[in-house]
């Protein structure tokens, strides 16, 4: 009986958020508030059903923020403000900035999900409606004992759904619904601390276990094909803009440090070097594959649309193009596979609107139809990839039952197994992969690179980096820093090599997430200059997006990436 070869894989990434010149500060709450919710939702969902297999990526500079807020939990010096408040034995005189604070930041979720099934939280919100008519915010008027309720609920909205069946805790408060005090908030940071320091060493134990492939990411996610050569988005794009530099310094150097960090992270947390990686936002290009078939990295994946390019231009058909491994002629070491758009889409997208049983009931429909189209006696292999964090706040119960359904029929399914990557390469008998006589650049984003490059905002920003950049190579290059304040440099140069950032310029991104990024980018290079021990250029202060400077920042991770 032919099988079908399933591989989830969630990618769990986060940029670094903090503000490295002020004391590590948290500008941004998304790593911890994402990890109480949706990496511990997502290991309970594996530990339930120990039959179903996968690949998790979690990228190093994610594992370091949630290193960090262990830490803090342990010393209980937070620098994270929401978590600052939420430890404060008193709310009643706190400061009118954290006042701002909490009523800018504690109503930042999906609505539907995760604020309107609570009544206590949305009166909360109700409250905050009547006082901010008018574009005014009346702060005088709430006193200590709304703000305890509003960063209670705001904490308790964003625990993932297992736990809250799991911790009696979680329950009680819940119940309670509005006088918390300060014991309350003590027992709710006490859980969530709990929860955060166990995180790491749970993902571990799952691939001890055999049951989960933990694969990486390049150090701090950056765009790679871009840093060895802007050319190669027109590739996909053959008219695409250009930054005014013709490339960034020493690219081919970074690129290289960010897949050494990654193996050395890994090693560390995970006890070998990871087999696979999957690339930031799946952006590959030629080059790219070949240093990271050079650093014996054994598989990686990219999105669909990058694989049809690079039929297209090799003059190629293929109506299974995607459902099996392939090899690239000029990295032959190198397995890989391209993602499922259609079903990963529907995951990331539509079944957060369906009923989660019939949502995986239709999902393994789809699969199966996979199977019964497939030709030959080799079996299908279906990657479906997307983000492991954002998708399921839109989901009720933050994907509770879909979860629950759809692992469970496929644990039981006879034609359907579902599997890593290092699973397959190390059968007796692997999956056949057939060689592509060439890879067009792209990513997972409509197959191009469009995201990262190609408008006045992206250009512009990439400007910025590659003159931060040619300070380096010139003040590194002097001798006149010693080896400590050269490890701080390459450091802070690696956060500002993040894809993130050029994913928020473009005035179609919203203006508050735009204005978040665009200010801590330009604070992050900033700082670099400073550890250069060099003034930073005055239009560091101009905001690289028009109209990003009146903006408050907002959510600062998407929900998926749409390939339609």
């Amino acid at each position: 009986m032919k099988t079908l070869d399933l591989v989830f894989l969630w990618h769990m990434h986060q940029p670094d958020y903090r503000d490295h010149g002020a004391a590590g500060e948290f500008m941004l709450p998304w790593v911890y508030l994402h990890a109480m919710k949706d990496y511990v939702d997502m290991a309970a969902h594996l530990e339930r059903h120990p039959q179903i297999h996968c690949v998790v990526n979690l990228v190093p500079v994610l594992l370091d923020q949630i290193e960090d807020y262990a830490q803090q939990f342990a010393s209980r010096q937070f620098r994270d403000p929401l978590l600052r408040i939420l430890a404060m034995p008193d709310l009643e005189h706190i400061g009118e900035d954290d006042q701002h604070l909490l009523l800018a930041t504690c109503f930042r979720s999906n609505h539907t999900t995760m604020l309107a099934p609570f009544p206590h939280y949305q009166r909360l919100h109700d409250v905050y409606l009547l006082l901010t008519q008018d574009n005014k915010t009346r702060c005088s008027y709430l006193s200590g004992a709304y703000f305890s309720d509003l960063v209670t609920w705001y904490h308790l909205a964003w625990t993932g759904e297992t736990e809250r069946r799991r911790n009696p805790l979680l329950a009680k408060l819940m119940s309670q619904g509005e006088g918390y005090g300060a014991k309350d908030r003590q027992q709710l940071l006490a859980s969530i601390g709990e929860l955060i320091a166990g995180l790491i060493p749970r993902w571990r134990a799952l691939a001890a276990s055999g049951q989960v492939e933990i694969s990486s990411t390049p150090n701090t996610h950056p765009l790679s094909p871009l840093m060895l050569d802007f050319r190669c988005a027109r590739e996909s794009l053959p008219d695409a803009p250009l930054p005014f530099t013709a490339a960034y310094p020493g690219g081919r150097s970074r690129v290289i440090a960010h897949i050494d960090a990654a193996r050395i992270s890994h090693a560390r947390r995970f006890g070998a070097p990871p087999l696979g990686m999957w690339p930031a936002e799946g952006a590959v290009s030629e080059d790219f594959i070949k240093h990271l078939a050079a650093a014996d990295c054994r598989w990686i994946a990219s999105g669909e649309g990058v694989l049809k390019n690079s039929l297209a231009a090799s003059k190629l058909s293929d109506p299974q193009a995607a459902y099996h491994p392939w090899k690239l002629e000029k990295a032959p070491g190198l397995t890989l596979f391209f993602r499922d758009e259609r079903l990963s889409d529907l995951i990331g997208f539509d079944y957060a609107k369906w009923h989660g049983r019939d949502a995986a009931q239709h999902l393994v429909l789809q699969l199966e139809a996979i199977l019964d189209a497939a030709t030959g006696d080799e079996s299908p292999v279906v990657s479906i990839i997307l983000d492991g964090e954002n998708a399921w706040e839109h989901y009720p119960y933050n994907g509770y039952y879909f979860f629950e359904d759809l692992y469970g029929l496929l644990a039981e399914h006879p034609r359907i197994r579902s599997t890593t990557y290092a699973e397959l390469l190390a059968r007796p008998s692997p999956p056949p992969a057939t060689v592509l006589p060439r890879l067009t650049a792209g990513s997972w984003v409509y197959g191009t690179l469009s995201t990262w490059i190609g408008d006045d905002a992206k250009n512009r920003g990439w400007d910025l980096l590659c003159e931060a950049k040619q300070s380096c190579d010139r003040i590194l290059g002097s001798g006149r820093l010693d080896s400590a304040q050269v490890t701080a440099v390459n450091a802070q140069l690696a956060i500002c090599e993040s894809s993130d950032w050029f994913w928020w310029f473009g005035d179609y991104n919203p203006s508050a997430a735009v204005a978040s990024f665009d200010s801590l980018y330009r604070r992050n290079l900033a700082r670099l200059y400073g550890l250069l021990q060099l003034e930073p250029p005055a239009h560091l202060d101009t905001p690289i997006c028009a109209g990003s400077e009146t903006a408050e920042g907002g959510s600062m991770r998407r929900v998926t990436v749409s390939q339609s």
